[in-house]
């Protein structure tokens, strides 16, 4: 536990009666930490809050995708950013299995797709449409992609199907998978330095709109069953052709026994709610200030007491 924390937990804990916290147990709430900032941030601010809360936190590194199955059986606690986009299938899978509950919505809205900084559009005036942009494919070649455009997707594990939209759609783009959010935030700041165009995944909420204004192309409007059933969306050959959609959700999960085993703390996680601001400010820490997450979350708690103070209430 930092300096920070310490010390406001002997506060919190000084006013509070002894008895309050006797019902969790002692056993570690085990914290799945990913491969984007927000989510680590986050991941650490709920952590620091809950060992406020006088609860043992563990933080373990797991794949985005496979978690909703480690929560669901209980070797992962909780979920602090379900991405409708990225994670919704993922997370509606566990459901159906059971053993894993929805602990309830963020009042961010969320969008993930493929995105190009506004510099792009001098070169593709019919931008956003994905018909125009397909048709300007050329402008995003590079040696790597020959005479069709270059897209850089997300990491492979965010399951993007980056892919299978160029397919079921027939575009002339060829897609490549960054190693990393840090890998495309780089790509974007080597194409700022002579206005190059580039076409690459992004998403909301993150500090990257703060730093370069762009828009998120327009494919065809999501539907309910597109990434499902061929016969939804334009191409009835193909899954994956429309985009993602364009307010999604950001929800909170929780193994199912979480509320028995320790249910001061679960009583918190129904409360936690962050917006699009918030959580941008959290990668901005990282990603832009360079901190450690850890201490990044020690500034945000510092400095955001007016947010999340009552949730140990």
């Amino acid at each position: 536990m930092n300096k920070f924390t310490t010390a406001l937990t002997a506060g919190v804990l000084a006013l509070a009666p002894l008895t309050a916290f006797a019902a969790d147990s002692d056993d570690p709430i085990v914290i799945p930490i990913h491969n984007w900032s927000s989510q680590i941030v986050m991941s650490n601010v709920v952590g620091q809050i809950l060992e406020m809360n006088g609860n043992a936190v563990e933080y373990v590194t797991t794949d985005s995708q496979a978690v909703y199955e480690l929560v669901r059986l209980g070797d992962v606690t909780l979920e602090l950013e379900v991405w409708e986009g990225a994670f919704g299938a993922s997370f509606r899978a566990a459901l159906d299995k059971g053993g894993i509950v929805d602990v309830g919505d963020h009042n961010a809205v969320t969008r993930e797709d493929w995105w190009y900084p506004m510099w792009t559009k001098e070169s593709c005036p019919g931008l956003p449409s994905w018909e125009a942009l397909n048709a300007c494919a050329s402008v995003f070649a590079t040696a790597e992609t020959g005479d069709k455009g270059r897209y850089l997707d997300g990491p492979v594990d965010w399951l993007k199907h980056g892919q299978e939209r160029v397919e079921a759609l027939g575009m002339d783009f060829v897609v490549v998978n960054a190693g990393s959010a840090a890998a495309l935030w780089a790509e974007i700041g080597a194409a700022e330095a002579d206005k190059r165009p580039i076409v690459v995944f992004n998403w909301t909420p993150n500090f990257a709109e703060a730093v370069w204004p762009g828009e998120f192309v327009e494919f065809p409007a999501w539907v309910d069953g597109c990434d499902k059933d061929p016969a939804v969306g334009p191409n009835p050959n193909a899954l994956y052709d429309c985009g993602n959609p364009a307010d999604g959700y950001l929800k909170k999960a929780a193994w199912d026994g979480m509320q028995a085993k320790w249910p001061s703390a679960y009583a918190i996680l129904e409360k936690v709610n962050f917006t699009n601001p918030q959580i941008a400010e959290m990668a901005k820490l990282v990603d832009i200030d360079e901190m450690e997450p850890a201490e990044a979350a020690e500034a945000w708690l510092e400095a955001n007491e007016d947010i999340w103070k009552s949730w140990l209430n």
